[in-house]
């Protein structure tokens, strides 16, 4: 807390702001010329394209720089540095991640690829570590309600990852070693390359991603902390101009992974007192075909896209009587998932330029989304076969009604197959310009989940010396909300440079809240009952301070304080004290990037990310824990470096980078990890990875 807060000063001593991005961009006026993020396009907060400074809605932006400035292997890495953003890792075994959004667990969170929601309840365990870094281009995050826009799950915001486009003739080859905790090795290689026609009506990026870890056993009993992985991906996206108002862009991406984690032991999982191994192949793909019309006031978008996921998996412990081990030697409890989302739609973008005397912007569109789940394991007697079906048809006005005044309204209505009614999703956001450099914002906006099996409920823990799994009830039903937030944005500018803060509040209040009871206990172990209950609220300030001087010193933070209650305390365990505090949420947590660019050749990176106290369920059973219990965790801060420089070859017109860092200096990591193959997987908190070093070497033609 104490380097976080030293971090934080130094923002506001510093004359400094984040410049990210450096494409995109349009210099309309000499304020905006002073820093390029400023006036970057962003499409996430309205489905269309607006300046960032112009969008009443707040769009964060990560992009390549940034995430390279990091050092992030993949998508869940990077998330960590956005404000109220936190990645947290939910099992001790496989370690999938998830994303918490404003206060809110994952399955509240919309996480699109290029703009489209493949990203489905499978995928959203461990496709956030499966996303390489090398794919992506940028990163748009929208907090709090967007349902209106798209569909169920966006309460909590939405993040939306674009893939590297193509842009110019170039590439680059990267690879770097990482050691982790003194113990394991993690070595990882990717590339990109692009080529762009002559007259840049047609362009093609690749990517290709390899990358093979070690497994981490931090306690010394010869169960990891850190799984084994292997991952290899690659794909393209692609953009073909047919005329000068017609374009179709493709993209294809392929995914495959192997991950186990548990005894340490060279032999076939189901032989291991405990584990999980988990083989995914993954295929994902879009398609955008636009057209404009009249003089460009018009734009007609057809979309598809497609996401495919097998998987492979092992989820068990090796039993202690005579009788259940024969049985586990003839059924051992391996599982085989599918799950196929696709999805298609319309756009039409309209703009009225003399709506009143005023500039109006009319979107209208309609989409289909079908998601199929098969998550199977025979001998745990498992099963989720689902298939969800979700037709929506939304309506949008962007309206600047008065000089410095924008107001962006909208209704959706989503037909879904396991609601019996339409679901109406309106939203309102209102801006005001005051001056050039402060923007004011005001939002409302309503969402819904609905009752179908979202990412947490297909992961199988271990607890107790059994495995414990999620039911749905069969009086399920949707999940409602209601979300505010107030925002202030200022930024000022001079000729070497810029600084500026962003601070917001919000609410978000839930109705028929879904929450786990602890129902019973089977042959195999727990079983938690997902059920609507009572209502909830997260409420909670955000705070952003960014600074850059003339491009050579920037700096970004962001905190946030929040609380997040059930109406009435819920019982999670029997025998433990019921309470109204969401599990897993800290009520203050937040991170800070410092970088320094001197010259063309050296970069240092400076960076933290801080998490407060949580309260958590510890199911007893270990050997070193043997009671159910309830535990409040101590605060973490995670703080990293990085340090490169670049060698530039003129003959060849390449550069080389080396570097090299420390990730988690201080080696904040949890200390008190459950033992032995009885061990609660799901009584992991804190930062990823213990103290890690780095070091690397990358090539690259822009």
């Amino acid at each position: 807390m104490l380097i976080f807060r030293i971090l934080s000063l130094i923002v506001l001593l510093l004359p400094v702001y984040s410049l990210s991005a450096q494409t995109d961009t349009i210099n309309l006026d000499p304020f905006f010329q002073n820093n390029a993020l400023l006036s970057e396009i962003v499409v996430t907060g309205s489905k269309t394209f607006k300046r960032k400074t112009d969008s009443p809605v707040i769009v964060n932006i990560l992009d390549r720089k940034t995430l390279n400035d990091l050092q992030v292997c993949n998508l869940s890495e990077g998330l960590k540095f956005q404000p109220g953003l936190r990645i947290e890792t939910d099992c001790q075994t496989c370690n999938y991640t998830q994303l918490r959004m404003n206060g809110l667990q994952g399955g509240y969170s919309q996480i699109l690829i290029n703009g489209r929601p493949v990203f489905n309840p499978l995928m959203g365990l461990y496709g956030m570590e499966q996303l390489p870094v090398s794919m992506i281009e940028k990163i748009e995050v929208v907090r709090g309600g967007g349902s209106s826009l798209y569909g169920s799950s966006a309460i909590g915001g939405t993040v939306n990852v674009i893939t590297r486009q193509p842009k110019n003739n170039g590439y680059e080859i990267n690879t770097f070693y990482q050691n982790i905790g003194k113990k394991a090795s993690d070595l990882n290689l990717n590339a990109n390359a692009s080529l762009v026609s002559e007259d840049k009506n047609a362009g093609i990026t690749f990517f290709i991603n390899k990358r093979v870890r070690d497994y981490y056993d931090a306690n010394g009993d010869n169960f990891s902390e850190i799984p084994q992985a292997e991952n290899t991906s690659l794909g393209f996206t692609s953009h073909y101009n047919f005329t000068e108002n017609q374009k179709l862009e493709l993209s294809v991406s392929n995914l495959n992974e192997y991950r186990y984690g548990g005894e340490m032991v060279d032999k076939p999982a189901y032989l291991t007192l405990q584990s999980e191994e988990r083989k995914h192949r993954i295929w994902m793909g879009s398609a955008d075909y636009q057209i404009n019309f009249k003089g460009n006031k018009t734009t007609l978008i057809a979309y598809t896209a497609l996401q495919n996921t097998l998987r492979d998996h092992y989820t068990g412990i090796f039993p202690d009587e005579v009788s259940a081990i024969q049985k586990h030697l003839e059924d051992p409890p391996y599982g085989h998932s599918t799950t196929t989302t696709w999805q298609g739609g319309l756009q039409l973008n309209h703009e009225l330029p003399n709506f009143f005397n005023t500039r109006n912007v009319l979107t209208v569109g309609t989409e289909y989304i079908s998601d199929k789940v098969l998550d199977k394991i025979p001998s745990y007697h498992y099963l989720i076969d689902q298939h969800t079906r979700d037709w929506g048809t939304f309506i949008q006005s962007d309206w600047d009604f008065a000089k410095n005044f924008n107001l962006l309204s909208g209704i959706r209505m989503d037909l879904h197959n396991l609601l019996n009614r339409p679901i109406f999703s309106p939203r309102i956001a209102l801006m005001y310009k005051f001056r050039t450099s402060t923007q004011l914002r005001f939002s409302y906006g309503t969402g819904f989940r609905a009752p179908q099996a979202f990412d947490t409920d297909l992961h199988i823990a271990f607890a107790g010396g059994g495995v414990s799994r999620v039911r749905l009830s069969p009086d399920l039903r949707e999940e409602r909300s209601k979300s505010f937030s107030a925002s202030v944005n200022f930024d000022k500018a001079v000729e070497k440079w810029i600084a500026g803060f962003t601070t917001e509040v919000f609410y978000t209040r839930l109705r028929h809240a879904f929450e786990l009871e602890n129902t019973e206990r089977d042959d195999f172990g727990e079983v938690f009952t997902k059920k609507n209950g009572q209502g909830a609220a997260v409420r909670g300030l955000t705070l952003e301070v960014r600074a850059n001087y003339n491009r050579i010193i920037q700096l970004e933070t962001g905190f946030t304080l929040q609380k997040s209650n059930f109406d009435n305390p819920v019982a999670y365990l029997q025998g433990v004290e019921p309470t109204s505090t969401f599990l897993r949420t800290p009520n203050d947590y937040g991170f800070a990037n410092l970088s320094i660019t001197p010259g063309r050749k050296w970069n240092i990176n400076l960076n933290c990310v801080y998490t407060g106290k949580m309260m958590l369920v510890h199911i007893g059973g270990a050997e070193n824990f043997p009671f159910d219990q309830k535990t409040e965790t101590r605060t973490f801060t995670e703080l990293n470096s990085k340090i490169s420089y670049t060698f530039h070859l003129h003959s060849l017109q390449n550069d080389i980078e080396i570097y090299g860092g420390v990730k988690n200096i201080l080696n904040a990591y949890q200390s008190d990890f459950d033992k032995g193959k009885n061990r609660d997987s799901n009584y992991i908190y804190g930062p990823g990875m213990p103290m890690t070093i780095l070091l690397g070497v990358k090539l690259k033609m822009d």
